[in-house]
């Protein structure tokens, strides 16, 4: 099996991506099992440095740092469970050590497998105004909304000053399950839970609209790459 490495940035995300690495090992493989795992982070401060400043070069040079680490300690590909910095890919993908699986081609190949047409993308300020969805829907053909300016920035605040620390709050999930609402109005047949700490607050199970959980979604698919080698 190939060894996989986790380039990490928020730790609730990466956590997350980790644990379903591990339970979905055990699916495939049995019990207690799973591919090799390395994991590599810089802090979340120091990328935030370089994403208020929009400097995307700076953030391409911290997952570049863990990148090469991560290939000195064997890994075989690598993954990033954070959607906003995939804004820096295009500046890594070439250069990088090892290959990678994008996160969003991988929620646009399940998108479009579940035959899915227009999808709500929720995420930090800078995924929903960025171009990490948008290229990687445009190329499988699927429409997209996000929500207005006030909601958005109203996500970012819950996303930073509340899930990165894992703080899980009622009216949190609320505001969310409302804007979703909206979008479904807008056409959305499914919504994007485009950052890695949004699964913690909004469920298959509390979601107005099929849900694609980026972070599992990416997950998943690394753990069948590990296996299938």
């Amino acid at each position: 099996m190939l060894h996989i490495g986790i380039v990490a940035c928020s730790t609730e995300g990466a956590a997350l991506c980790y644990r379903t690495i591990s339970l979905e090992g055990a699916q495939v493989l049995g019990p207690h099992d799973h591919p090799e795992v390395s994991l590599h982070s810089h802090s979340l401060a120091k990328y935030m440095v370089h994403i208020r400043a929009n400097d995307w070069a700076g953030v391409a040079e911290l997952i570049m740092s863990s990148a090469e680490k991560l290939a000195r300690a064997g890994a075989d590909f690598l993954i990033c469970p954070d959607n906003t910095i995939h804004q820096a890919f295009d500046l890594v993908e070439h250069r990088s050590p090892r290959p990678w699986l994008h996160i969003g081609r991988e929620v646009a190949k399940e998108a479009q497998r579940r035959n899915f047409k227009r999808l709500a993308l929720l995420g930090t300020k800078y995924l929903m105004e960025g171009p990490v969805y948008p290229e990687a829907l445009r190329t499988a053909a699927i429409d997209y909304r996000i929500p207005t300016k006030e909601q958005r920035e109203r996500i970012d605040r819950i996303i930073f000053d509340e899930l990165v620390s894992a703080q899980i709050l009622p009216q949190s999930l609320a505001y969310y399950l409302e804007v979703i609402r909206l979008l479904q109005q807008e056409g959305c047949d499914a919504v994007v839970l485009g950052c890695t700490e949004i699964p913690l607050l909004v469920t298959p199970e509390s979601s107005p609209l099929p849900a694609l959980d980026s972070t599992r979604l990416l997950a998943k698919a690394a753990v069948r790459k590990a296996v299938e080698g």
